[in-house]
């Protein structure tokens, strides 16, 4: 690694952003939890909470040598994550000199919400690539009329089934290249295709533009929130969805469709020979991902492939891909998906390649492990424990907490342990997250951890307790309030979400706006 390039302790703020563009590999984690992150966030940052920092950083850092920036609310959260990191054996850890507060100090633009990156492409590949759209009150006008029309939601099943548009079909974006033919067999037939707010709606549209499907086909502006904000009702619970296999007589086609897609886009095809060779590179990181279904992945997978279905991996890069500029090998079964989701990744900026070989080992966990150290007890232990005076600390997510704990118990989170005196029950959902917690307790007595459910408590005689406002609001700080009520009757919110959706694209700066390659 050059020179000017060398990690040192501490990094201002100008000299992060310069590297931020030199296109070399870089991962900048905030180790901040999920709620600090989403009110306020530096552009290409990965959301590595410290609270569960070492085993997600396994799977988004996975290169050790890796140049890593951590950065926090200038508050000693960083610097413990560094030194955790360097534990790790992470030889290139620099954290940011005075953390978001000196970033916005030196005039760079601080961002709400996630998955930043995914989402400005998608309002920008509106503008670039001019993607027609249709309004609530023009479908609805269509749906009530009978006219020719299907309407494809683009999101994964789970969330179609929260809510939907009347008639609508689950078809992730990731699945449309595959399936279209199936779903919509006459060329005549308009094609709407919905996401709860905006990007999927866009994506999934210009994929069927793109890959030369001929019918009529529109993004639903503003998705289910423009819906619910006309007062049209929206279904829940529907169970229509794709089929799981392609059917024969679509499938040449389909291919046909993909693989020119790809050509055009410069996407190279590369043998698992090749693929040896990325992965043993030292100085790249190479990330494989198996973009079918959940369901196809469960039933076996190229060697080393971790699940991300495509249409996620599209919409949420960030999620999957902790290092900037590394190189990305999508594998499916049949030949149209990965090439199809890899022109969009493409023009997201990255490095990609569709590996010439099908799904076929058994999947790997995306989950690293942490080194347990502690006992673990069960709930009529806990119980003995605490009528013996035993301290009990709640580690869960503070949502979990306020639904419902063990009467007594208090909520924290890694950032914020103390040291605790005499016996202590951390009571988890996530033995990693406990092991993590009781790191920062290192000299203080026994402790335990409690993995069992809330009905395990009771049936052992744990009394339970509701607290729908504690912990506080300011201090549920994993937890992002950010218009996080948008599909829950508040049309305030949704109202927000989308105004800060619509304008991500005004806020970034040249450097970030140059970094995306769009391409029809």
């Amino acid at each position: 690694m050059a020179t000017n390039h060398t990690i040192r302790a501490r990094e201002d703020a100008a000299t992060l952003k310069d590297w931020l563009h030199d296109g070399q590999e870089i991962a900048l984690l905030d180790v901040r939890e999920h709620g600090q992150y989403g009110e306020a966030h530096l552009f290409y940052a990965v959301n590595a909470p410290y609270s569960r920092l070492e085993f997600e950083v396994a799977r988004l850092v996975p290169r050790k040598t890796t140049r890593v920036v951590v950065y926090d609310n200038n508050d000693g959260v960083a610097e413990r994550a560094a030194q955790a990191l360097r534990q790790q054996g992470y030889t290139q850890v620099g954290v940011l000199d005075g953390g978001v507060q000196a970033w916005d100090a030196a005039g760079y633009a601080l961002f709400a919400g996630v998955n930043l990156p995914s989402k400005t492409f998608g309002e920008l590949a509106e503008h670039e690539l001019h993607t027609p759209a249709i309004g609530a009150e023009e479908l609805n006008r269509r749906i009530a009329a009978g006219e020719n029309l299907v309407v494809l939601d683009g999101r994964p099943f789970t969330e179609y089934q929260k809510m939907s548009i009347p008639t609508a079909t689950c078809c992730p974006n990731g699945e449309l290249a595959l399936h279209i033919d199936t779903l919509v067999p006459d060329e005549s037939t308009t094609i709407v295709i919905n996401c709860a707010g905006r990007t999927r709606s866009i994506i999934g549209a210009q994929t069927l533009i793109n890959l030369g499907v001929k019918n009529p086909i529109y993004a639903l502006e503003n998705g289910t929130q423009g819906w619910y904000l006309k007062d049209y009702p929206l279904d829940q619970g529907q169970s229509r969805r794709h089929a799981i296999d392609a059917a024969p007589l679509t499938l040449d086609r389909a291919r046909a469709r993909a693989q020119a897609l790809a050509a055009r886009h410069g996407i190279p095809n590369i043998k698992p020979e090749k693929l040896a060779s990325l992965l043993a590179d030292p100085e790249r990181s190479t990330y494989v991902f198996d973009v079918r279904t959940p369901e196809e992945y469960a039933q076996g997978t190229y060697a080393g492939a971790a699940h991300a279905a495509g249409g996620q991996l599209i919409q949420a890069t960030d999620q999957y891909v902790g290092t900037r500029n590394a190189r990305l090998v999508l594998v499916d079964s049949e030949g149209v998906r990965a090439p199809a989701v890899a022109s969009w990744l493409r023009q997201l900026g990255w490095e990609v390649y569709v590996l010439d070989a099908v799904a076929g080992g058994a999947p790997v966990s995306a989950d690293a492990q942490v080194e347990n150290r502690l006992a673990r007890v069960d709930s009529k232990t806990a119980a003995r424990l605490r009528d013996e005076g035993a301290a009990l600390v709640d580690v869960r997510p503070s949502m979990s907490y306020r639904a419902s704990h063990i009467d007594g118990a208090r909520w924290s989170i890694r950032s914020r342990a103390d040291a605790l005196n005499g016996v202590t029950v951390l009571v988890a959902d996530d033995a990693r997250v406990a092991e993590l917690y009781a790191r920062e307790l290192a000299g203080s007595g026994p402790l335990y951890f409690l993995l069992d459910t809330p009905a395990q408590w009771q049936a052992a005689g744990l009394p339970l307790a509701e607290t729908p406002d504690l912990p506080s609001d300011a201090e549920c700080i994993d937890f992002l309030f950010f218009v996080h009520d948008r599909h829950h009757g508040n049309k305030a919110a949704a109202i927000k979400y989308l105004e800060w959706e619509t304008n991500l694209v005004n806020q970034i700066d040249a450097r970030e706006r140059a970094a995306y390659r769009f391409q029809p």
